[in-house]
This record gives C-alpha cells, sequence and structure tokens, in this order.
C-alpha cells in the first residue's frame, strides 16, 4: 500500500489522482488533502477518503468545512500555508502529489522533499521558480521527483530507451491552444471565454489561459531544464494539435522517440503513482486509424510571445524565470477579470522582466522577494501606477 498527500484535491489534476485511487484502493491510500476554497466538494473527498489531515485556503473555510463534516473530524482540519506544509510532510504518507496552481506549491513541495516524501509534480511553478534549489534537495534528500504534466511523463518514458549521455534533445509538444489559426491583429478582441475553451485538454482556469497564450509550454520548457538537466539548446517545442504525440526524445544517431496516448491526464498520474511499474487503466485506447493524421507547426513565436519571454528567462538565470512566473500569475487574473487584453498578458509580463533586477537563484529568500516585487511592479503596471 502506498499512502499519499494530495495537495490541490478539487482541481482537475486532484480530482484524476482520486480516480485513480479509487481505481486501485488495494494499492494506494489517502491520508492528506488539501484544497482552497471548493470546501463543498472537498468534503464529500473526506467523507469517502476519511484523510487523517485536512487543509483549506484559511479559517474561514476552515470552519466551513467543519460544518459539512461529522465533529470527529473537526480536529483534523488545519489552514493555510502552515496546513499546505503540514500536508504536505504528513508522517504517514509516502507520496506528496503537489497539484495546486500557481507559485503556491513551491513551499510545501519543499517541505515534502525536506521530510523525506518523494514527490509527483503537476505544479510546474515549483520547478521554474526554484528549480536549481529544488532539484538540489530531491538529491540531498534521496527522494524521486516524477512529472506529472504529460509532456515531462512522456519524455521521462522516452529515456528509458537510451542513455542520458546519447540524448541529442527534447521536444515538447504544444496544441497550440484555441487561437493556433487566429491571425495576430484577432488576439486583441479575444474574451476570457473563447480562450477557456481548450479544444483537446480539460483544465484549470490559469493553466487553460497559459494554454491559449503557450506561456504553459515556456513554463514546461523551465520545468524540463530542470528536471531532466538539460541544456536551454538542447530543448525544442513543436506545435502538434492533436495532443496525441505528448513529447519526443531524440538521440544523437538520428533516433527520435515519442509516447503516444489520448489525452486523458489519468495516464502520466497513474504512472507517476505506479512507477516503474505501468497499472490496467479503465480507458480508451487510442486507435490511429481514428486519429486520421499527425500535424506538426513550428511555434509562431510573433503571435505567441510568451514562449519566447521563457527561452529568454531560462537564458539569462537567477531570478528572471521567477519574475516571469508571477508576472505571468497576476496578468492571467487581470485578463480573467477583463482589465487587459489577451495579448497584454504578455505585454505586461516583458514589461516586469525589463524592470526587476537581477539576483541569484541559489537563496529561497532572494527568489521569495523578487516574486514578491514582481507581483507588484505587475499589478503597478496594470493599474498605471508604475513609475
Amino acid at each position: 500500500m502506498k499512502y499519499l498527500s494530495l495537495l490541490g484535491s478539487t482541481g482537475s489534476i486532484g480530482v484524476n489522482v482520486l480516480n485513480i485511487v479509487r481505481q486501485f484502493p488495494d494499492r494506494f491510500s489517502i491520508v492528506g488533502l488539501a484544497a482552497g476554497r471548493n470546501v463543498s466538494l472537498l468534503a464529500i473527498q473526506v467523507l469517502e477518503f476519511e484523510p487523517q489531515l485536512i487543509s483549506v485556503i484559511d479559517e474561514e473555510h476552515g470552519e466551513k468545512l467543519a460544518r459539512l463534516l461529522p465533529a470527529e473530524f473537526g480536529k483534523r482540519i488545519v489552514y493555510g500555508a502552515d496546513g499546505n506544509r503540514e500536508i504536505a510532510s504528513l508522517g504517514g504518507a509516502d507520496m506528496t502529489i503537489t497539484a495546486v496552481v500557481g507559485a503556491a506549491g513551491l513551499l510545501p513541495t519543499i517541505a515534502a522533499i525536506e521530510a523525506g516524501k518523494d514527490i509527483g509534480l503537476a505544479n510546474k511553478e515549483t520547478l521554474v521558480v526554484a528549480g536549481r534549489l529544488v532539484m538540489q534537495k530531491v538529491r540531498e534528500n534521496k527522494v524521486k521527483l516524477l512529472p506529472i504534466d504529460s509532456e515531462h511523463s512522456a519524455i521521462l518514458q522516452a529515456l528509458d530507451a537510451g542513455r542520458k549521455e546519447d540524448v541529442a534533445r527534447i521536444i515538447l509538444t504544444a496544441s497550440g491552444g484555441p487561437f493556433l489559426n487566429r491571425k495576430k491583429e484577432e488576439l486583441q478582441y479575444v474574451t476570457p471565454e473563447q480562450a477557456l475553451a481548450h479544444p483537446n485538454w480539460n483544465m484549470g482556469r490559469k493553466i487553460s489561459i497559459d494554454s491559449a497564450t503557450l506561456m504553459n509550454k515556456g513554463l514546461e520548457v523551465i520545468e524540463a531544464h530542470w528536471l531532466f538537466g538539460m541544456d536551454p539548446a538542447a530543448i525544442s517545442v513543436v506545435v502538434h494539435p492533436q495532443s496525441i504525440v505528448h513529447s519526443l526524445v531524440e538521440y544523437r544517431d538520428g533516433s527520435v522517440l515519442a509516447q503516444l496516448g489520448i489525452p486523458d491526464m489519468k495516464i502520466p498520474i497513474a504512472y507517476a503513482l505506479s512507477y516503474p511499474e505501468r497499472m490496467p487503466l479503465e480507458l480508451k485506447p487510442l486507435n490511429l486509424w481514428q486519429s486520421a493524421k499527425l500535424e506538426f507547426f513550428e511555434p509562431d513565436y510573433d503571435r505567441f510571445p510568451a514562449l519566447r519571454l521563457a527561452f529568454e528567462a531560462l537564458e539569462r538565470g537567477g531570478i528572471s524565470a521567477a519574475v516571469l512566473n508571477a508576472a505571468n500569475e497576476v496578468a492571467v487574473e487581470a485578463f480573467l477579470n477583463n482589465q487587459i487584453s489577451f495579448p497584454g498578458i504578455s505585454a505586461i509580463v516583458e514589461k516586469t522582466m525589463a524592470r526587476i533586477g537581477g539576483g541569484s537563484d541559489t537563496d529561497l529568500k532572494v527568489l521569495l522577494e523578487a516574486d514578491k516585487a514582481a507581483r507588484l511592479m505587475t499589478h503597478q503596471l496594470i493599474t498605471g501606477n508604475a513609475s
């Protein structure tokens, strides 16, 4: 039996993790659940899985959750950032799954690593903000960090076919999002509702917008750099609208190995939970005849500059990726609130990156300060209060 702590249990990844646990009750057990504000769904999950400890965003939501549960669960409820860290480092857990959105996943993931937990990582921002530090802690604490993103899971699988020293490059696939064929001038009029309508994947609001701007792919490039120890020049992105090929690894002899599958997050989740074993999932198999054709295109960095900004942040190093991520989180929220246009997301991120100075990525305090400064600057640029 593998005991799991799950951060972000009410989000799309968290719900799918629980679906896997539900399918294999003899293999997995939930000991900790953490969520944000969706206490009604969390209460249902708590009653089903009966975790040792539960966390929500704040005390108010903790009280709301307590009212939805039998009295016996009241003493199991914690909240806030401290609550998330408690869930992440829970003594009875073998693995912590980080499925929260944004930089909020960083500190609980570090807490879990320092507590000796293996990590199922569905929070790419953890490595974007502090990849050097996080991977150093993984090595020091001798834990496994297994990716849950479909692209990084695909790379992990393709890397098993050869030696690391024989890898020429890794190739991340991007669906291109809902605006793959939109002209640049048309993007100015995109609405949040249109941007949230991903053609292939069912995702949360923030990641859906990131997919539409291609920032999500940029963040995945940075994540891949740290996760697989690849030089930025050895990481490429290809647009693949069908989302059947999830990523590829090219070896120096010219062989290119790809992982294919239907676009369902249960596949990479199950692989991370059972690695290196594969479990029989109750999913519709991939039918290549029905898929008809698989297309691949070079990314358009002019229409989707977010991807360019991510590569630039990776090349600059230091705090640049932390600034990129923080600015993007604020800008995406502003777009969803109709404060800025769709192209304005990348424009604001670029301006913030130009205004925040350099700093080292070897000090967690420096990285957190850069995150805070970038958020403040982005807010000021959006509201017109930047000096």
